[in-house]
């Protein structure tokens, strides 16, 4: 298989993908964010949910993702604009305190909606070190990552 950049020209210059001759079809997509949060932070954490002096963090950060996600074509300049059919950010705690965030997304379209689900994942993250990080900086946020996929040429899964 001859795999290449599909961002690239014949003139070695940058260009949006064409989908005009694609079909529509239902595409899916999960990715995912983990923030490991220092003691400062893991102090404060109440039954799941972190109170700051800008408000409630996971349900801000929820927003944000959700948000975020719908905005992707206005953030990285060759995605195209998808009216998503849902968005899910989902925002779990783990043994240790720490944070995954999960960013679901679905869309019926000619192209994939990888880049929403990563940029949902990715803003949620920065959400919620932007309304901790008066706590502490020591906020790690690490292995944003596409979790599966499906609909379009191939699917995948995360192995």
């Amino acid at each position: 298989m001859n795999k290449q950049l599909n961002h690239i020209d014949n003139q070695n210059n940058p260009t949006m993908v064409d989908v005009s001759s694609k079909s529509m079809t239902q595409r899916e997509a999960t990715a995912q964010t983990l923030i490991t949060l220092p003691n400062e932070v893991k102090t404060v954490l109440s039954d799941g949910e972190i109170h700051s002096k800008k408000g409630p963090v996971i349900q801000t950060a929820i927003i944000a993702g959700v948000m975020a996600a719908k905005k992707t074509h206005e953030l990285i300049p060759f995605c195209h604009p998808l009216p998503l059919d849902d968005c899910k950010i989902k925002i779990d705690l783990t043994t240790a305190n720490d944070l995954i965030i999960s960013c679901k997304c679905k869309v019926t379209a000619k192209t994939g909606v990888e880049m929403e689900a990563l940029t949902g994942a990715s803003i949620a993250a920065l959400t919620v070190y932007d309304m901790c990080k008066a706590l502490s900086h020591d906020i790690v946020i690490s292995e944003t990552r596409l979790i599966q996929k499906t609909g379009g040429k191939s699917d995948y899964q995360k192995s």
